[in-house]
């Protein structure tokens, strides 16, 4: 015999069953949206990452080649720069030195020219009395030169004569 009370008590529990069994499907619902979106995401990172792999990774690649050209040819340009400037700082120098060698030379040449101005009267007689001096004294030793050459002659002369004269003396005293 089965009471109301029993079966009421039967289709309480049933409803709390179906109840704990819908409650169980809208929480597995929610778990299966909530992976699905997971899922989504994760999808979507593959997807990106396939992207990247098949063509991003490629691109960059040739990004990579092309900055490294690039690389090397500012390198090169470097090189060819650091070239040239040190060609033309050698040629720089070189010419300064020629220029300065020029000046001091220069310089050398007009150092008694600029002195001679700023010199006063007297010191510029004695200096011009100097360089007469000194023509004097070439003439006075052309002279020298000429009259010791002339006294060398003269003594070979002599000699010359003494010697025949003593040569005739012999030659009469053995006659």
């Amino acid at each position: 015999v089965v009471t109301r009370d029993d079966v009421e008590d039967s289709l309480k529990a049933i409803w709390q069953y179906v109840r704990d069994k819908e409650q169980l499907l809208k929480d597995l619902h929610s778990q299966i949206e909530e992976t699905d979106q997971r899922l989504s995401v994760k999808q979507g990172e593959r997807d990106y990452w396939l992207e990247y792999k098949n063509v991003g990774s490629k691109t960059q690649a040739n990004k990579i080649m092309k900055l490294e050209k690039d690389i090397k040819e500012v390198k090169d340009d470097l090189h060819r720069a650091s070239e040239y400037y040190k060609n033309a700082l050698k040629a720089v120098k070189e010419e300064n030195d020629r220029l300065v060698e020029m000046h001091v030379k220069l310089s050398k040449e007009q150092a008694p020219e600029n002195a001679l101005r700023y010199l006063g009267k007297n010191s510029l007689r004695e200096m011009e009395e100097n360089e007469w001096l000194k023509k004097e004294v070439k003439v006075y030793q052309k002279e020298v030169s000429d009259l010791e050459a002339s006294i060398q002659l003269l003594e070979e002369e002599n000699v010359a004569l003494v010697t025949k004269l003593i040569d005739g003396r012999l030659q009469n005293l053995r006659a």
